[in-house]
């Protein structure tokens, strides 16, 4: 369990912050970066969720959004061992296939794509269409970091797949009003 007493330390006026090792590192350092975009990421899913009522769309975001954390402990925690282990937290296999489950039942209720989406919609849909772009980005900035330092490969599939969850979740979403917001190439050329 964590417990936090007070909110600032200044322990990172220099610039630099602890991993879970204890080490400390830049807070511009690549790691850091990619911790970040995994937050915001569960920030603007945490906005998609606000805009359901209880359900399982919400239920599957809730726990996405724990599971991040759960991955920003994974990339705080420098090492090349990945394996599974009561001391330290990694994405595991299972949380991936879940996602890709989730997407494939999510999936059979939907019509195949014909056209590319347009982010909009419902105001849920229109936040998880955010959520995605943002869950790409993160993506980016994790693979970026892999460059850098070794990093579960379990973590790079995870936040791949979350983003494809949040585009097939938005279209499910939409299915239950007027549907996707197509692209139309060239339509506006006069």
């Amino acid at each position: 369990m964590v417990r936090l007493n007070r909110i600032y330390t200044r322990t990172g006026d220099a610039g630099d912050t602890g991993l879970v090792d204890g080490s400390r590192v830049s807070k511009a350092d690549a790691r850091i970066a990619a911790i970040g975009d995994i937050d915001e990421t569960n920030c603007a899913i945490g906005v998609a969720v606000a805009t359901l009522d209880d359900g399982p769309e919400r239920e599957m975001l809730a726990r996405m959004q724990n599971e991040l954390f759960d991955l920003g402990a994974d990339l705080a925690t420098p090492g090349d061992d990945f394996a599974l282990s009561d001391m330290v937290l990694r994405i595991v296999p299972a949380q991936v296939a879940r996602l890709e489950q989730e997407i494939d039942r999510m999936n059979e209720a939907l019509a195949p794509l014909t056209s590319f989406i347009l982010p909009g919609g419902l105001p849920a849909a229109a936040q998880l269409h955010l959520a995605r772009a943002v869950a790409r980005r993160a993506e980016r900035t994790v693979v970026a970091a892999a460059t850098a330092m070794p990093i579960n490969p379990q973590a790079i599939a995870y936040i791949n797949r979350l983003s494809d969850h949040l585009f097939v979740l938005a279209r499910l979403i939409n299915a239950q009003a007027a549907g996707d917001v197509t692209w139309r190439p060239g339509a506006t050329r006069g």
